[in-house]
């Protein structure tokens, strides 16, 4: 692993494209809407800004954006686009570096915060977003809902991705809490490999990351739309607000 963490110009140089179904409007709207009017005439942080997917049309909607980034090679994809230039990024590991001034919002978006593969990292990673918040200011994480019930029997293992040119595996490590998601990609005619692990958690793990960050639990959804969150919901959107 180099200075740009796993996110490094290989994988950087393919992510908007693998992740295209991310940057749909239809997905990247309801977030936007709901991350504007979180901030309201605030200030909003960016923890793992990347290329830019989420945090381009929030500035663009008047939401004032500071990133964190420790990938210089997905800040090279975010400059490039129209607007990249003006967003200021501090970069560094969004679990401990510190960007100028408060903030009314902080949020980590498509499963971000898995990225951080320790629990003291994500522990680390509330306090930091604490740290940064104004007194009322809300931390709002979109991750998905652990999905171990929905392995068959005695499996480890799911595909999360399959077309003619993408195939993806996701191998859960339960005694770690763990999990390696495998990346399979045809370029040119071959097949490359990459694969990139990860840590999840359960919402009330978090919840309690977040109390010992000195925040509480203010809203949990299973969408970007304000869905109620049910024992079948699959991903979650929570808010937590600074004392």
């Amino acid at each position: 692993m180099d200075a740009d963490g796993y996110f490094d110009e290989r994988v950087a140089a393919r992510y908007d494209e693998s992740a295209a179904d991310m940057f749909d409007p239809r997905v990247i709207d309801p977030a936007v809407d709901f991350l504007a009017d979180s901030a309201g005439t605030g200030r909003a942080l960016e923890l793992g800004i990347g290329t830019g997917r989420i945090a381009l049309p929030l500035a663009q909607r008047g939401v004032p954006v500071h990133g964190l980034e420790l990938s210089r090679a997905m800040l090279a994809r975010l400059r490039a686009k129209p607007g990249g230039e003006d967003i200021p990024v501090t970069i560094g590991d969004f679990a401990t570096a510190q960007a100028d001034g408060s903030f009314a919002l902080a949020y980590l978006v498509f499963n971000t915060i898995s990225n951080l593969t320790t629990q003291a990292a994500q522990v680390a990673c509330f306090r930091n977003a604490a740290a940064h918040l104004e007194p009322g200011g809300c931390f709002v994480i979109e991750l998905e809902v652990p999905g171990l019930r929905r392995l068959p029997p005695g499996a480890t293992a799911n595909v999360f991705h399959l077309s003619e040119t993408r195939f993806g595996i996701d191998e859960y490590d339960v005694a770690n809490q763990g999990l390696i998601s495998h990346h399979f990609v045809v370029v040119d005619g071959r097949v490359e490999h990459f694969s990139m692990p990860f840590r999840y958690a359960w919402p009330a793990e978090l919840d309690l990351m977040a109390e010992l960050a000195g925040m509480r639990l203010r809203d949990r959804w299973s969408d970007w739309s304000r869905e109620p969150f049910t024992s079948e919901s699959t991903k979650h959107i929570s808010v937590w607000e600074k004392s």
